[in-house]
């Protein structure tokens, strides 16, 4: 499939944005921005938050020789540890409102066939996981080695991904691909494919069960929506694939697709049957939509050849969340991957005085901003340590099970 998702190693990632051609009078609120921290690094990711307020993500320990997965919860950072081996990560996606959190985490156990499914390079096997109350509970497989553990509902149920004992064409290896499934009452139902698909992953599943997310073949991949055991194609803005990233309880699916040509991709708003392209910044030539909470709001990247800018799309307008926080911040807001419905927002973001990348919580105001802060300036050129490198491709590659399209 063209393109590959391309990485941007600067704090400036991949993809969303929202051009409608009506454009509202009123103004998004601004947000107090919160860096919540990290587990003793240097490094830091938020890629998820509840409507309790509470934020999950991964951050590097002392010396960023290992990453561990957090819940960041009435201002105190919780590791939540692994499954013995040095290396995990909490999904790219909502968790419930009773603190279940979905990820992935390394076992002590060479993968037997060489796999990196984790993505922090030591070729161990990778369980899906889900935490809650401090405890780590590994989920099953549908007989395979690997898995992730996406979007957990307010019913208990799992979405994510789970490997078979049938291997994976060589095109869709090394992908972080595997089959979708769904886990519910400790068992794993997997869930169809696209009509010649050989791989997929369900990334979000809402409170009436629907989940969303894509199959895929080694030359294109499909935007799906399962209910009740069966698949349907949500289509795409012109071009060969499409991905489907979140749905709200009111059925709202965002995500991106490649327009004609397949040279570019947008974000997109799917509602009712019918998809609508999310457009980009001025400037921007791709976008991506990460999350939609249940009053329609969207987060997400809009994104030109030198950088990324988190965007929230609310009421038919289209904000850069940098005009949004007090001027005096020194992060830039490159990745926003969460909203709930109080419009709380978790993501990544650069600390421009020292050029680290932190998780962020951004949460609604009093004042609006909007219109009244200069936009932060994006680095144009940043000298990243190797350890700053390898975690922001560690952060792009997980979004592999949650975000990224194959070859």
């Amino acid at each position: 499939m063209k393109p590959k998702t391309p990485i941007v190693l600067v704090a400036v990632l991949l993809l969303v944005a929202f051009a409608s051609p009506a454009r509202l009078e009123a103004q998004p609120s601004g947000y107090d921005v919160v860096d919540p921290g990290t587990l003793g690094g240097t490094f830091a990711w938020g890629n998820a938050i509840n409507n309790e307020g509470s934020a999950a993500g991964f951050s590097t320990l002392p010396s960023d020789q290992s990453t561990h997965a957090f819940l960041w919860q009435r201002g105190v950072m919780t590791d939540l540890g692994t499954l013995g081996g040095p290396n995990s990560g909490t999904s790219y996606s909502p968790f419930s409102d009773r603190g279940e959190i979905g990820g992935a985490a390394e076992t002590s156990t060479p993968d037997p066939n060489g796999e990196d499914f984790c993505f922090f390079g030591t070729q161990l096997t990778c369980r899906p996981v889900v935490w809650h109350d401090g405890t780590i509970t590994a989920l099953p497989t549908l007989g395979g080695n690997n898995g992730a553990a996406n979007q957990v509902n307010n019913r208990g149920q799992v979405a994510g991904t789970a490997e078979n004992d049938v291997p994976l064409p060589p095109c869709l290896q090394n992908q972080g691909l595997a089959l979708p499934v769904i886990w519910e009452n400790s068992a794993v139902l997997p869930l169809p494919l696209f009509p010649g698909d050989q791989a997929g992953v369900a990334l979000a599943i809402n409170d009436n069960g629907r989940s969303v997310g894509f199959s895929a073949s080694c030359t294109d991949a499909h935007a799906l929506i399962w209910q009740d055991g069966m698949a349907t194609d949500l289509g795409g803005l012109g071009g060969t694939s499409s991905i489907a990233n979140a749905i709200n309880n009111q059925n709202q699916v965002v995500g991106q697709s490649n327009l004609a040509g397949d040279t570019i991709f947008h974000a997109f708003l799917w509602q009712d049957g019918v998809m609508t392209d999310l457009g980009t910044l001025p400037g921007h030539f791709l976008s991506v939509a990460f999350g939609v909470n249940s009053k329609g709001q969207i987060v997400g990247q809009s994104c030109s050849d030198v950088e990324c800018r988190a965007v929230l799309w609310e009421g038919g307008v289209m904000t850069d969340l940098n005009d949004l926080i007090p001027p005096g911040s020194s992060l830039f807001l490159f990745e926003p991957i969460s909203i709930n419905s109080r419009g709380q927002i978790a993501g990544a973001a650069l600390d421009m005085n020292t050029f680290e990348t932190r998780a962020f919580l951004a949460t609604p105001s009093n004042d609006n901003v909007g219109g009244s802060v200069v936009k932060s300036a994006a680095p144009s050129k940043i000298h990243l340590p190797e350890t700053s490198r390898m975690l922001i491709n560690h952060g792009v590659a997980r979004k592999i099970h949650v975000r990224a399209t194959p070859n």
